[in-house]
């Protein structure tokens, strides 16, 4: 008796699975480390005291949170908004014109390299078993995987906002009186490479090079806020 082939199956993990919460939670993260440290740099290069420094930072960090969460949120509510009448419409052409929809199908495996006889069989059979997700997925590319969420998105920015944030608060606690700014750029800088550097390889890309451009807009910010502060040359 012969034996039976084992199937085994073939399971494949995709970066784009994430792509929601990683973009918010780096975006988040990032906002957080670069605003809070910049405003903390520009208050102490104003030679503010280390309790007006703190209290900056601190209010940067509760307002940039809120901030974060409502601008996600709105955003990507937006993309919902979109998605769901993108869908509302697709629903009613396919209740009103099934023929047109099903060559609309067609056309696109064809575009895609089917001949028209295999394209429309291909098409039907999509028709039959899921006709709405067949159109959403090959027709306007929205799918699971990358469908908004308003509620990850906004919860996700705001609790890696405050946690970025909390970096360059916490080192201007042990910082010297007059090195504060210097201590705090630092930190950021160190911590913004690591970030970038981290979020390149999540998402499939060199790490130096993640790094590298997140350190030259961050180095960029800081300069600019100790610039203003020296400038001001008074005490918040």
């Amino acid at each position: 008796m012969p034996r039976r082939k084992r199937t085994t199956r073939h399971s494949e993990r995709h970066r784009s699975e994430h792509i929601g919460w990683l973009r918010a939670a780096v975006l988040g993260a990032n906002d957080g480390i670069l605003s809070t440290a910049g405003l903390v740099v520009g208050v102490a290069s104003a030679q503010a005291p280390k309790s007006a420094v703190m209290l900056a930072g601190f209010a940067g960090l509760v307002a940039g949170g809120f901030s974060m969460a409502a601008g996600e949120y709105v955003s990507v509510s937006s993309q919902t908004d979109t998605e769901t009448a993108d869908r509302t419409r697709e629903e009613h052409e396919l209740a009103t014109d099934p023929a047109g929809e099903r060559e609309e199908l067609v056309n696109i495996y064809v575009g895609r390299g089917l001949d028209r006889a295999l394209a429309g069989k291909v098409a039907d059979q999509m028709m039959a078993h899921d006709a709405l997700g067949a159109h959403l997925r090959d027709e306007l590319g929205l799918s699971e995987t990358l469908r908004a969420r308003p509620i990850q998105a906004a919860l996700t920015s705001a609790a890696t906002f405050a946690a970025g944030s909390a970096l360059p608060l916490l080192a201007v606690v042990p910082a010297p009186v007059d090195h504060v700014a210097t201590v705090v750029a630092g930190v950021a800088l160190f911590a913004l490479g690591v970030l970038g550097a981290v979020a390149a390889r999540a998402g499939g890309a060199p790490a130096i090079t993640g790094a590298a451009r997140v350190l030259f807009w961050g180095a960029l910010a800081m300069a600019a806020t100790a610039a203003i502060g020296r400038l001001s040359g008074v005490a918040v």
